[in-house]
Order: C-alpha cells, then sequence, then structure tokens
C-alpha cells in the first residue's frame, strides 16, 4: 500500500530516490495505523520546484522534480511482513520515481506560457492522478504482494524500466 545521497535513512525526513537504494525494515519509522487491514505502508510522493527567467525574451524555465520517501510517515507490522512484502514496498517507491520521470519528460516538451505556474500545477496534479492509479493497479494486480507470480513480474518490469 502507498500514500504517497542516502547512507542511512535513519536521521532523516525524507529520502530522494537514487539508484540501487534497496528498503530494509529499519527505514519504516511511524507508528502502525492501528486497525488498518494493510500490512505496511510505504509513504512516498513527488516534489518540484522551478524557476523562470527569459533569455533573448523567451521564457526559460527551470524546474527540479524529485521521488521521495517519508520514513516517519512509514510503517509495517513485522508480525505479518517478510522479505516478500519489502520488496513490495520498494516497488512502490520505484514507481513514484517512474513517475517524477514521466512528469520530468512531460515539463522538457512543454511550451511554457506565462501562466507558467498553473501550468506546472496542471501536470503535476495530471502526473499524481496518473501515479495514484498506476501504484492502485500495482496493488490490484499483485493482492498486495500475495500474487507471488504477478509480483515478480512488476519488479521485472519497473526495474528494467528504471535502467533506460
Amino acid at each position: 500500500m502507498t500514500l504517497f545521497n542516502v547512507l542511512h535513512v535513519q536521521s532523516q525526513e525524507e529520502v530522494i530516490w537514487e539508484p540501487g537504494f534497496r528498503f530494509t525494515w529499519n527505514d519504516f519509522k511511524g507508528p502502525v495505523q492501528i486497525g488498518s487491514i494493510a500490512a505496511a505502508t510505504t509513504a512516498s510522493g513527488i516534489s518540484y520546484n522551478f524557476s523562470t527567467s527569459y533569455e533573448n525574451n523567451e521564457l526559460k524555465v527551470e524546474y527540479t522534480v524529485g521521488a521521495y520517501f517519508y520514513p516517519t510517515r512509514s510503517w509495517y507490522k513485522p508480525e505479518v511482513c517478510n522479505d516478500v512484502t519489502l520488496s513490495h514496498e520498494q516497488l512502490h517507491f520505484d514507481i513514484t520515481e517512474l513517475y517524477a520521470r514521466k512528469m520530468r519528460k512531460q515539463l522538457a516538451i512543454t511550451k511554457f506560457t506565462e501562466n507558467v505556474k498553473e501550468e506546472v500545477r496542471k501536470i503535476y496534479k495530471t502526473t499524481l492522478r496518473q501515479l495514484n492509479d498506476f501504484q492502485n493497479k500495482y496493488d490490484s494486480e499483485t493482492n498486495y504482494s500475495r500474487n507471488l507470480i504477478v509480483q515478480e513480474r512488476w519488479v521485472n518490469e519497473i526495474e528494467t524500466v528504471l535502467k533506460d
């Protein structure tokens, strides 16, 4: 389940996605949500900032977009979680990075007008909707990691896309 420079996550509020970073259960520092049917929750999301300038009377937009993991809002139930569950949660974070890349790509091809702030916000909101839909599809198809064959297929597909 998901809500939306790592040496050690322990003291950080947020962790930016990096190739090769893999969760351990120690990264999940939030309080368990009593009454939740979920075994674990990975709080991750996309953040962005941008600036504008003019060069030769042409509007230039510079931006950064990142996928972040929030350890203090992420939790798990040790009695029901295992390595498969951890892999499932890792993929939620990896999917967040996939959509951060989609947002970067959309920003790169957009011809902005004077209404840059609203145009960037619209791209962001669209990206978040698509991310949420994709995360839900992932949980549904894998039955929250219980369908091991489908879980492995998702892991392979997302890892392949992220290598490009």
